[in-house]
This record gives C-alpha cells, structure tokens and sequence, in this order.
C-alpha cells in the first residue's frame, strides 16, 4: 500500500474565482506539515478538500489517501484512517467532556470497551484535560473546548493505530487559535510526539509562523491559492518569501535556542 496523502493539480474555483490553484501536497506518515499564509489563501479550503469535505473543480485534480482515490472511499473508511479538526468545533449538547471525546472512537464499533476507555484516558491525558473529565463541555472556554475536540481527533486516530499502524493523519485547522502560550506549545509538543512515535502524517494549519518553524518538518506557504514554497522551516520562511505572502518586512535569524530553527520578526 502506498502509505501517504497525496493532492495534485488540486483547484478549488468558487464564485467565479480560482481559491486553489494547481495545488500539490504530499504528506507521508512521520511528517508534520505546517500550511501557512494570509487570510483568504485557501488553507481552510485546502484542509477541507483533503478531507473530503468539498469537491474539486477540476477533473485534473487528483486525492489518493493510501494509494485509494479519496472520492471512493466511504466516510467511514476516511475516518478510519484519518482524524480532522476544524477550525470551529461546534457542539451545542449538553455532555460531560468524557462523553465529548468518546465521540472519537465511533469509526470502530468493533472495539471493546475496555480498549476504548484505556485509549479514551491515554487521548484525554495527552490534550491535558484529564482534570476536566466530568465537567459540563458548554460550561468550559474556548481553549479548554479546543482542547477537548484535540482530544476527541486524538481518540480516533489511538483506535485507528490500536488496529493498524499504517496510514494514519490528522488535519489541524489553526489548532492553537484559543490557547495560551503554555498550551500551544504542549499541543504542538503533543502533535510531534503522535508522529514521532505513532509513525503518524500531521498536516497543521497555524497563523504563528515561529511555532511553525519550532515545531514541524515542512512548511508549505500558500500565496493567492497556489504553493509558493515547500520545505523545511529555514529554506521557506525567507525575507523575500514572507513579504511575498505577508505584504510585510520581515527580520529572520538563527533561533538562539534551537540551533538550525529560523525565527522571524516582523516589522
């Protein structure tokens, strides 16, 4: 099996106007792929259309998610092998935080409920809100939600690898939008431990371009709908590149504590 998510020539066209334009990604188990850029460059959409979610506008575009064309896949078959959080996590019920994560583990009827728990703990204690456990999920804020549906992506992807540990991504729409600073970095800490250790592919969207170059692989840059640059931190995240992107000035060094890390001021 050809273990990875692939796009090509992907294009998204809306309203007349070119979103994506001959996009093409790759993202192979280990890796954690940071997609950065302006507001309106497409990432959300681009996060969406690997998912499944929306269809491209293009005959030409092509989604293989292990070696399989993504729209033959099923929805369950997706989720099996991949988690997705979106940038807003909606959810109006009443339920406790438990019961909130659990909601991961529905791909795997199959699974006891013992394996489920066990996983369940594991997922909550990585997010860091095993605390939170039995509280009302409405009447936390908004970063302690945020935390809470990480876990849940979590969840489902521990099932997913309890079965098979081949083949398993997540897709993370500006994750760390709500969290503070010692929250951000113990997600994304998190984020490169589950690819480190689990062999799993992370594709990331975030607006903080220094947590990217801290904490991933790759960066992919989009500018007005296409790939400027992909690569690694200290070879995208160029004065010329961030100006391009940004519209502005950009001072970037060696970071003082992460030898080989680019770390970028604006202004």
């Amino acid at each position: 099996m050809n273990n990875e998510l692939r796009a090509r020539q992907l294009c998204i066209r809306r309203q007349h106007k070119d979103v994506l334009s001959n996009v093409g990604l790759q993202l192979c188990g280990g890796d954690v792929l940071a997609v950065l850029g302006a507001n309106g460059a497409g990432k959300s959409t681009l996060l969406s259309t690997l998912a499944g979610e929306l269809t491209p506008s293009s005959p030409d575009t092509h989604i293989t998610l292990n070696g399989h064309a993504l729209d033959t896949l099923s929805r369950k078959d997706q989720a099996r092998q991949r988690a997705v959080l979106p940038q807003k996590s909606g959810l109006a019920f009443d339920l406790d935080v438990h019961q909130v994560v659990a909601m991961g583990a529905y791909p795997y009827p199959e699974l006891d409920d013992g394996i489920v728990q066990k996983l369940s703990d594991d997922a909550m204690g990585h997010a860091q809100v095993f605390e939170l456990a039995h509280r009302p999920y409405l009447e936390l804020s908004g970063g302690e939600q945020q935390r809470v549906h990480y876990a849940r992506a979590l969840l489902q992807l521990l099932c997913g690898l309890h079965q098979a540990r081949d083949g398993r991504y997540m897709l993370l729409d500006e994750p760390t939008s709500s969290l503070d600073p010692l929250h951000q970095h113990h997600l994304l800490e998190s984020v490169r431990r589950l690819a480190r250790h689990h062999g799993v592919g992370v594709l990331v969207i975030l607006h903080d371009v220094n947590l990217a170059a801290l904490f991933c692989d790759r960066i992919a840059l989009l500018c007005h709908g296409r790939v400027l640059a992909c690569g690694a931190p200290a070879s995208v995240l160029t004065p010329d590149h961030l100006h391009r992107v940004y519209g502005v000035q950009a001072l970037v060094m060696e970071h003082p504590r992460h030898p080989g890390k680019p770390l970028v001021v604006f202004g």
